[in-house]
Protein backbone atom coordinates (compact mmCIF):
# COMPACT_ATOMS: atom_id res chain seq x y z
CA UNK A 1 0.00 0.00 0.00
CA UNK A 2 3.00 2.38 0.00
CA UNK A 3 1.25 3.89 -3.17
CA UNK A 4 -2.58 4.69 -3.81
CA UNK A 5 -3.11 5.13 -7.42
CA UNK A 6 -6.43 4.82 -9.80
CA UNK A 7 -6.13 3.67 -13.45
CA UNK A 8 -8.25 5.09 -16.22
CA UNK A 9 -10.97 2.11 -16.13
CA UNK A 10 -11.74 3.09 -12.89
CA UNK A 11 -12.15 7.00 -13.58
CA UNK A 12 -13.68 6.24 -16.66
CA UNK A 13 -16.39 3.88 -14.13
CA UNK A 14 -17.06 7.31 -12.01
CA UNK A 15 -18.70 8.82 -15.25
CA UNK A 16 -20.55 5.75 -16.85
CA UNK A 17 -24.25 5.68 -16.62
CA UNK A 18 -24.03 1.54 -15.63
CA UNK A 19 -25.34 1.84 -11.94
CA UNK A 20 -24.72 -1.71 -10.94
CA UNK A 21 -22.83 -2.41 -7.60
CA UNK A 22 -19.26 -2.30 -8.02
CA UNK A 23 -16.63 -3.68 -5.56
CA UNK A 24 -12.82 -3.30 -5.27
CA UNK A 25 -11.20 -5.76 -4.89
CA UNK A 26 -7.77 -5.98 -3.37
CA UNK A 27 -5.40 -8.51 -4.22
CA UNK A 28 -2.10 -9.85 -1.85
CA UNK A 29 -0.02 -12.11 -1.86
CA UNK A 30 -0.65 -15.02 0.23
CA UNK A 31 3.06 -14.85 1.87
CA UNK A 32 3.10 -11.01 2.35
CA UNK A 33 1.63 -9.15 5.12
CA UNK A 34 -1.93 -8.27 6.18
CA UNK A 35 -4.44 -5.70 4.63
CA UNK A 36 -3.73 -2.17 5.70
CA UNK A 37 -4.75 1.23 4.93
CA UNK A 38 -7.00 0.21 3.05
CA UNK A 39 -9.52 3.54 3.85
CA UNK A 40 -7.54 5.32 1.45
CA UNK A 41 -8.07 3.18 -1.33
CA UNK A 42 -11.52 3.51 -0.91
CA UNK A 43 -11.59 7.56 -0.37
CA UNK A 44 -10.21 7.81 -3.66
CA UNK A 45 -12.73 5.82 -5.58
CA UNK A 46 -16.08 6.97 -4.64
CA UNK A 47 -17.74 4.46 -7.39
CA UNK A 48 -16.72 1.64 -4.89
CA UNK A 49 -19.98 0.12 -3.17
CA UNK A 50 -17.71 -2.69 -1.03
CA UNK A 51 -14.51 -3.86 -1.07
CA UNK A 52 -12.60 -7.44 -0.78
CA UNK A 53 -9.21 -8.76 0.12
CA UNK A 54 -8.11 -11.68 -1.40
CA UNK A 55 -4.79 -13.61 -0.81
CA UNK A 56 -3.65 -15.15 -4.01
CA UNK A 57 -0.99 -17.74 -5.25
CA UNK A 58 2.61 -16.36 -6.72
CA UNK A 59 1.27 -17.55 -9.84
CA UNK A 60 -0.99 -14.54 -10.34
CA UNK A 61 1.81 -12.54 -9.78
CA UNK A 62 4.02 -14.17 -12.08
CA UNK A 63 5.17 -12.34 -15.66
CA UNK A 64 4.28 -15.53 -17.97
CA UNK A 65 3.83 -15.91 -22.07
CA UNK A 66 0.30 -16.28 -22.70
CA UNK A 67 1.43 -19.88 -23.91
CA UNK A 68 2.93 -20.82 -20.90
CA UNK A 69 -0.05 -19.03 -18.35
CA UNK A 70 -2.18 -21.52 -20.46
CA UNK A 71 -0.56 -24.42 -19.31
CA UNK A 72 -0.07 -23.15 -16.04
CA UNK A 73 -4.26 -23.38 -15.55
CA UNK A 74 -4.70 -26.27 -17.65
CA UNK A 75 -2.91 -27.85 -14.62
CA UNK A 76 -4.96 -25.57 -12.54
CA UNK A 77 -8.31 -26.43 -13.99
CA UNK A 78 -7.46 -30.20 -12.97
CA UNK A 79 -7.72 -29.85 -9.31
CA UNK A 80 -10.79 -29.71 -7.34
CA UNK A 81 -11.53 -26.11 -6.36
CA UNK A 82 -10.70 -25.06 -2.90
CA UNK A 83 -13.82 -23.63 -0.89
CA UNK A 84 -11.88 -22.15 1.69
CA UNK A 85 -9.50 -20.30 -0.78
CA UNK A 86 -10.28 -16.17 -1.30
CA UNK A 87 -11.04 -16.61 -4.78
CA UNK A 88 -13.93 -19.16 -4.16
CA UNK A 89 -14.91 -16.87 -1.63
CA UNK A 90 -14.69 -13.97 -4.52
CA UNK A 91 -17.08 -16.36 -6.79
CA UNK A 92 -19.61 -17.21 -4.32
CA UNK A 93 -19.45 -13.08 -3.51
CA UNK A 94 -20.48 -12.51 -7.02
CA UNK A 95 -22.94 -15.29 -7.89
CA UNK A 96 -24.98 -14.23 -4.76
CA UNK A 97 -23.97 -17.35 -2.69
CA UNK A 98 -22.41 -15.69 0.12
CA UNK A 99 -22.33 -17.48 3.46
CA UNK A 100 -22.20 -15.30 6.72
CA UNK A 101 -21.36 -16.23 10.16
CA UNK A 102 -23.70 -13.91 13.13
CA UNK A 103 -22.55 -13.72 16.59
CA UNK A 104 -25.23 -12.82 18.89
CA UNK A 105 -24.43 -11.60 22.41
CA UNK A 106 -24.39 -12.72 26.00
CA UNK A 107 -21.23 -12.14 27.60
CA UNK A 108 -19.41 -15.10 28.67
CA UNK A 109 -21.58 -17.42 27.15
CA UNK A 110 -19.86 -16.13 23.98
CA UNK A 111 -16.72 -18.03 24.27
CA UNK A 112 -18.82 -20.68 22.74
CA UNK A 113 -18.86 -18.94 19.38
CA UNK A 114 -15.19 -19.98 19.08
CA UNK A 115 -15.57 -23.66 19.77
CA UNK A 116 -18.54 -23.58 17.34
CA UNK A 117 -16.56 -22.07 14.60
CA UNK A 118 -14.38 -24.74 15.08
CA UNK A 119 -15.99 -27.38 14.68
CA UNK A 120 -17.49 -25.35 11.54
CA UNK A 121 -13.91 -25.33 9.93
CA UNK A 122 -13.68 -28.88 10.69
CA UNK A 123 -17.01 -29.47 8.85
CA UNK A 124 -15.39 -27.42 5.72
CA UNK A 125 -17.54 -24.83 5.94
CA UNK A 126 -17.05 -21.73 4.44
CA UNK A 127 -17.43 -18.00 5.66
CA UNK A 128 -17.45 -15.14 3.79
CA UNK A 129 -18.77 -12.14 6.06
CA UNK A 130 -18.99 -12.31 9.60
CA UNK A 131 -21.41 -9.76 11.86
CA UNK A 132 -21.99 -10.10 15.32
CA UNK A 133 -23.47 -8.04 18.59
CA UNK A 134 -21.73 -7.69 21.61
CA UNK A 135 -19.19 -10.53 23.07
CA UNK A 136 -20.25 -11.51 19.35
CA UNK A 137 -18.85 -8.79 17.42
CA UNK A 138 -15.77 -8.99 19.64
CA UNK A 139 -14.90 -13.14 18.40
CA UNK A 140 -16.27 -11.94 15.07
CA UNK A 141 -13.64 -9.17 14.59
CA UNK A 142 -11.28 -11.87 15.75
CA UNK A 143 -11.83 -14.00 13.26
CA UNK A 144 -12.24 -11.75 10.43
CA UNK A 145 -9.07 -10.91 11.24
CA UNK A 146 -7.29 -14.46 11.99
CA UNK A 147 -9.66 -16.05 9.74
CA UNK A 148 -8.04 -19.26 11.88
CA UNK A 149 -10.20 -20.61 15.02
CA UNK A 150 -6.72 -21.71 16.67
CA UNK A 151 -5.32 -18.20 16.48
CA UNK A 152 -9.11 -17.01 17.87
CA UNK A 153 -9.13 -19.29 20.83
CA UNK A 154 -5.55 -17.89 21.86
CA UNK A 155 -6.33 -14.39 21.27
CA UNK A 156 -9.59 -15.03 23.34
CA UNK A 157 -8.60 -17.00 25.90
CA UNK A 158 -6.01 -14.25 26.74
CA UNK A 159 -8.71 -11.77 26.87
CA UNK A 160 -10.88 -13.55 28.73
CA UNK A 161 -7.83 -14.13 31.78
CA UNK A 162 -7.17 -10.44 31.79
CA UNK A 163 -11.39 -9.58 32.65
CA UNK A 164 -10.96 -12.00 35.21
CA UNK A 165 -9.01 -9.55 37.05
CA UNK A 166 -10.21 -8.65 39.91
CA UNK A 167 -7.44 -5.96 40.65
CA UNK A 168 -8.04 -4.70 37.50
CA UNK A 169 -11.52 -4.07 38.00
CA UNK A 170 -11.45 -2.85 41.76
CA UNK A 171 -9.21 -0.02 40.44
CA UNK A 172 -11.41 0.71 37.28
CA UNK A 173 -14.76 1.74 39.97
CA UNK A 174 -15.62 5.41 39.64
CA UNK A 175 -18.59 7.47 41.13
CA UNK A 176 -21.24 5.48 39.69
CA UNK A 177 -23.11 8.66 38.53
CA UNK A 178 -23.51 7.41 34.70
CA UNK A 179 -21.81 3.83 35.56
CA UNK A 180 -19.84 1.76 38.11
CA UNK A 181 -16.96 1.70 35.83
CA UNK A 182 -14.98 4.84 34.31
CA UNK A 183 -14.29 2.14 31.31
CA UNK A 184 -10.54 2.62 31.20
CA UNK A 185 -9.36 -0.60 31.95
CA UNK A 186 -12.21 -1.84 29.77
CA UNK A 187 -10.97 0.11 26.63
CA UNK A 188 -7.25 -0.98 27.30
CA UNK A 189 -8.63 -4.84 27.27
CA UNK A 190 -10.04 -4.40 23.68
CA UNK A 191 -7.35 -2.03 22.59
CA UNK A 192 -4.22 -4.06 23.31
CA UNK A 193 -6.57 -6.62 21.43
CA UNK A 194 -7.16 -4.98 18.02
CA UNK A 195 -4.65 -1.84 18.69
CA UNK A 196 -4.92 0.31 15.75
CA UNK A 197 -6.64 -2.06 13.56
CA UNK A 198 -9.34 -0.43 11.14
CA UNK A 199 -12.47 -2.69 10.41
CA UNK A 200 -11.87 -2.38 6.34
CA UNK A 201 -8.59 -3.84 6.97
CA UNK A 202 -10.26 -7.11 7.90
CA UNK A 203 -9.45 -10.00 5.66
CA UNK A 204 -13.15 -10.85 6.12
CA UNK A 205 -16.25 -8.40 5.41
CA UNK A 206 -16.98 -7.62 8.82
CA UNK A 207 -20.12 -5.55 10.69
CA UNK A 208 -21.21 -5.13 14.03
CA UNK A 209 -24.28 -3.13 15.97
CA UNK A 210 -24.77 -0.77 17.97
CA UNK A 211 -27.50 1.03 20.30
CA UNK A 212 -27.23 5.32 19.50
CA UNK A 213 -29.17 6.28 22.52
CA UNK A 214 -28.37 10.33 21.30
CA UNK A 215 -30.54 9.16 17.81
CA UNK A 216 -32.53 5.93 19.68
CA UNK A 217 -31.71 4.01 16.83
CA UNK A 218 -29.56 0.78 15.45
CA UNK A 219 -26.03 1.70 14.13
CA UNK A 220 -24.38 -1.11 11.74
CA UNK A 221 -20.54 -0.42 11.71
CA UNK A 222 -18.21 -1.51 8.58
CA UNK A 223 -15.68 0.77 8.90
CA UNK A 224 -13.77 2.65 11.09
CA UNK A 225 -11.87 2.05 14.29
CA UNK A 226 -12.74 -1.44 14.95
CA UNK A 227 -11.75 -1.61 19.23
CA UNK A 228 -13.66 1.79 19.33
CA UNK A 229 -17.05 0.13 17.64
CA UNK A 230 -16.81 -3.23 19.30
CA UNK A 231 -15.95 -1.73 23.03
CA UNK A 232 -19.27 -0.10 22.15
CA UNK A 233 -20.92 -2.76 21.15
CA UNK A 234 -20.20 -4.44 24.17
CA UNK A 235 -21.54 -1.30 26.65
CA UNK A 236 -23.46 -3.08 29.47
CA UNK A 237 -25.99 0.08 30.92
CA UNK A 238 -24.65 0.74 34.49
CA UNK A 239 -21.05 -0.86 34.03
CA UNK A 240 -19.76 0.97 31.55
CA UNK A 241 -20.33 4.67 29.94
CA UNK A 242 -21.91 5.17 26.34
CA UNK A 243 -19.18 5.41 24.31
CA UNK A 244 -18.76 8.93 21.91
CA UNK A 245 -18.74 7.81 18.03
CA UNK A 246 -15.19 8.96 16.97
CA UNK A 247 -17.51 10.33 13.80
CA UNK A 248 -20.26 12.30 15.00
CA UNK A 249 -20.24 12.33 18.82
CA UNK A 250 -23.09 10.27 19.44
CA UNK A 251 -23.57 8.30 22.34
CA UNK A 252 -23.09 4.17 21.40
CA UNK A 253 -24.59 1.64 23.94
CA UNK A 254 -24.46 -2.70 23.79
CA UNK A 255 -26.00 -3.82 20.04
CA UNK A 256 -28.18 -6.30 22.32
CA UNK A 257 -30.67 -3.47 23.64
CA UNK A 258 -31.94 -3.67 19.93
CA UNK A 259 -30.38 -6.67 17.78
CA UNK A 260 -28.64 -9.31 19.69
CA UNK A 261 -28.86 -11.45 16.67
CA UNK A 262 -28.40 -9.79 13.62
CA UNK A 263 -29.13 -12.27 10.95
CA UNK A 264 -31.17 -9.81 9.14
CA UNK A 265 -28.63 -7.19 8.27
CA UNK A 266 -26.57 -10.14 7.25
CA UNK A 267 -28.96 -10.64 5.11
CA UNK A 268 -29.62 -7.06 3.59
CA UNK A 269 -25.70 -6.86 3.20
CA UNK A 270 -26.13 -9.71 0.55
CA UNK A 271 -25.80 -12.98 2.53
CA UNK A 272 -27.79 -15.98 0.66
CA UNK A 273 -27.27 -17.88 4.04
CA UNK A 274 -26.36 -17.15 7.45
CA UNK A 275 -25.70 -19.30 10.38
CA UNK A 276 -26.62 -17.45 13.52
CA UNK A 277 -25.43 -18.91 17.15
CA UNK A 278 -27.37 -17.51 19.68
CA UNK A 279 -25.81 -17.04 23.31
CA UNK A 280 -28.18 -14.97 24.85
CA UNK A 281 -29.84 -15.07 28.35
CA UNK A 282 -33.16 -17.58 28.44
CA UNK A 283 -36.00 -17.37 30.46
CA UNK A 284 -35.41 -18.92 34.08
CA UNK A 285 -38.61 -19.50 36.53
CA UNK A 286 -36.74 -20.91 40.18
CA UNK A 287 -35.80 -17.34 40.95
CA UNK A 288 -35.80 -16.58 44.51
CA UNK A 289 -38.83 -14.55 45.49
CA UNK A 290 -37.05 -12.22 47.75
CA UNK A 291 -40.19 -10.01 48.78
CA UNK A 292 -40.52 -5.87 48.34
CA UNK A 293 -36.57 -5.29 48.75
CA UNK A 294 -33.29 -6.87 48.62
CA UNK A 295 -30.41 -6.21 50.69
CA UNK A 296 -27.30 -6.16 48.68
CA UNK A 297 -24.92 -7.45 52.11
CA UNK A 298 -28.17 -10.19 52.72
CA UNK A 299 -26.99 -11.87 49.25
CA UNK A 300 -23.39 -11.64 49.88
CA UNK A 301 -23.51 -13.48 53.15
CA UNK A 302 -25.54 -16.27 51.14
CA UNK A 303 -22.68 -16.38 48.81
CA UNK A 304 -19.85 -16.62 51.03
CA UNK A 305 -21.75 -18.45 53.82
CA UNK A 306 -20.85 -22.21 52.88
CA UNK A 307 -23.69 -23.15 55.12
CA UNK A 308 -26.38 -20.91 54.68
CA UNK A 309 -29.25 -21.48 51.84
CA UNK A 310 -28.38 -20.55 48.54
CA UNK A 311 -30.56 -18.17 46.65
CA UNK A 312 -30.48 -17.78 43.29
CA UNK A 313 -31.30 -13.80 41.96
CA UNK A 314 -29.77 -12.34 39.08
CA UNK A 315 -26.78 -10.03 39.17
CA UNK A 316 -26.71 -6.27 37.29
CA UNK A 317 -24.67 -7.65 34.34
CA UNK A 318 -27.48 -10.76 34.22
CA UNK A 319 -30.26 -8.93 34.51
CA UNK A 320 -28.66 -5.93 31.73
CA UNK A 321 -28.01 -9.17 29.63
CA UNK A 322 -31.66 -10.52 30.18
CA UNK A 323 -33.12 -6.66 29.37
CA UNK A 324 -31.28 -7.21 26.10
CA UNK A 325 -32.59 -10.35 25.01
CA UNK A 326 -36.29 -9.62 26.26
CA UNK A 327 -35.81 -6.65 24.11
CA UNK A 328 -34.96 -8.82 20.82
CA UNK A 329 -37.50 -11.61 21.39
CA UNK A 330 -39.60 -10.73 18.36
CA UNK A 331 -36.52 -10.04 16.25
CA UNK A 332 -35.36 -13.20 17.01
CA UNK A 333 -38.52 -15.51 16.43
CA UNK A 334 -38.18 -13.78 12.81
CA UNK A 335 -34.56 -14.78 12.77
CA UNK A 336 -35.62 -18.86 13.57
CA UNK A 337 -38.18 -19.24 11.28
CA UNK A 338 -36.33 -17.32 8.51
CA UNK A 339 -35.94 -19.72 5.01
CA UNK A 340 -32.32 -18.29 4.80
CA UNK A 341 -31.25 -18.71 8.72
CA UNK A 342 -29.37 -21.70 10.29
CA UNK A 343 -30.09 -20.94 13.94
CA UNK A 344 -27.90 -22.56 16.39
CA UNK A 345 -27.62 -22.69 19.90
CA UNK A 346 -25.27 -24.46 22.32
CA UNK A 347 -26.38 -25.53 26.05
CA UNK A 348 -24.78 -22.58 27.69
CA UNK A 349 -27.78 -21.82 29.88
CA UNK A 350 -25.74 -22.68 33.27
CA UNK A 351 -22.91 -20.00 32.23
CA UNK A 352 -23.41 -16.48 33.46
CA UNK A 353 -22.95 -13.32 31.89
CA UNK A 354 -19.49 -12.84 33.94
CA UNK A 355 -18.18 -16.37 33.62
CA UNK A 356 -15.09 -15.09 31.40
CA UNK A 357 -13.19 -17.23 34.04
CA UNK A 358 -14.77 -20.61 32.50
CA UNK A 359 -13.64 -19.96 29.22
CA UNK A 360 -12.07 -23.39 28.28
CA UNK A 361 -15.53 -24.77 29.78
CA UNK A 362 -17.59 -22.51 27.81
CA UNK A 363 -15.42 -23.39 24.40
CA UNK A 364 -15.77 -27.20 24.80
CA UNK A 365 -19.19 -27.01 25.38
CA UNK A 366 -19.29 -24.78 22.12
CA UNK A 367 -17.58 -27.22 20.06
CA UNK A 368 -18.65 -30.16 21.07
CA UNK A 369 -22.19 -29.13 20.05
CA UNK A 370 -20.87 -27.93 17.09
CA UNK A 371 -19.23 -30.85 16.11
CA UNK A 372 -23.01 -33.19 16.52
CA UNK A 373 -24.36 -30.37 15.04
CA UNK A 374 -21.94 -30.13 11.68
CA UNK A 375 -22.02 -34.15 10.96
CA UNK A 376 -25.66 -34.48 11.55
CA UNK A 377 -25.27 -31.32 8.54
CA UNK A 378 -22.83 -33.52 6.28
CA UNK A 379 -25.01 -36.86 6.47
CA UNK A 380 -27.99 -34.76 5.14
CA UNK A 381 -27.77 -31.82 2.31
CA UNK A 382 -27.26 -28.58 4.47
CA UNK A 383 -23.80 -28.53 3.85
CA UNK A 384 -24.57 -29.04 -0.15
CA UNK A 385 -26.87 -26.55 -0.44
CA UNK A 386 -25.18 -23.78 1.50
CA UNK A 387 -22.64 -24.40 -1.25
CA UNK A 388 -25.02 -25.04 -4.74
CA UNK A 389 -25.63 -21.97 -6.90
CA UNK A 390 -28.98 -20.72 -5.98
CA UNK A 391 -29.88 -18.31 -8.52
CA UNK A 392 -32.99 -18.39 -9.40
CA UNK A 393 -35.14 -16.96 -12.39
CA UNK A 394 -36.58 -13.97 -9.85
CA UNK A 395 -33.20 -13.51 -8.27
CA UNK A 396 -31.46 -12.81 -11.35
CA UNK A 397 -34.18 -10.63 -12.78
CA UNK A 398 -33.94 -8.68 -9.59
CA UNK A 399 -30.62 -8.36 -9.90
CA UNK A 400 -30.78 -6.97 -13.40
CA UNK A 401 -33.20 -4.56 -12.25
CA UNK A 402 -31.26 -3.35 -9.86
CA UNK A 403 -27.53 -3.38 -11.68
CA UNK A 404 -29.01 -1.31 -15.00
CA UNK A 405 -31.13 1.76 -14.30
CA UNK A 406 -30.30 3.37 -16.97
CA UNK A 407 -32.35 2.48 -20.67
CA UNK A 408 -30.06 0.73 -22.93
CA UNK A 409 -27.16 0.06 -20.11
CA UNK A 410 -25.88 -3.64 -20.13
CA UNK A 411 -22.64 -5.14 -19.75
CA UNK A 412 -21.46 -4.36 -23.47
CA UNK A 413 -20.66 -0.90 -22.00
CA UNK A 414 -18.45 -2.06 -19.13
CA UNK A 415 -16.95 -4.09 -22.06
CA UNK A 416 -16.43 -1.14 -24.33
CA UNK A 417 -14.94 1.14 -21.66
CA UNK A 418 -12.30 -1.77 -21.14
CA UNK A 419 -11.60 -2.37 -24.94
CA UNK A 420 -10.69 1.39 -25.00
CA UNK A 421 -8.08 0.69 -22.54
CA UNK A 422 -4.03 0.38 -23.62
CA UNK A 423 -2.63 -3.08 -22.17
CA UNK A 424 -0.83 -2.68 -18.60
CA UNK A 425 2.49 -2.96 -18.81
CA UNK A 426 3.09 -2.76 -15.25
CA UNK A 427 0.68 -3.48 -11.95
CA UNK A 428 0.71 -2.23 -8.47
CA UNK A 429 -0.45 -4.96 -6.25
CA UNK A 430 -2.27 -4.23 -2.27
CA UNK A 431 0.88 -4.80 -0.49
CA UNK A 432 2.54 -1.79 -2.84
CA UNK A 433 4.94 -4.20 -5.02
Amino acid sequence: FSTVLRSLLEQMLENTAVRALKQLVLLHREDGPGPSRTVEWLNMRSWCSGHLHLRCPRRVFSRRSPTRLREVYEKVFEKTADRHSDFSRLARVLTGNTIALVLGGGGARGCSHVGVIKAMEEAGIPIDLVGGTSIGSFIGALYAEERSAVRVKQRAREWSKAMNSVFKTVLDLTYPITSMFSGSAFNTSISNVFEDKQAEDLWLPYFNVTTDITASAMRVHKDGSLWRYVRASMTLSGYLPPLCDPKDGNLLMDGGYINNLPADIARNIGAKTVIAIDVGSQDETDLCNYGDSLSGWWLLWKRINPWAEKVKVPDMAEIQSRLAYVSCVRQLEVVKKSAYCEYIRPPIDRFKTMDFGKFDEIYDVGYQHGKLLFTSWARGDIIQNMLKDHRSADYTDSKKTDSCTCPGADFTDLAEIVSRIEPVQSYVGADGK
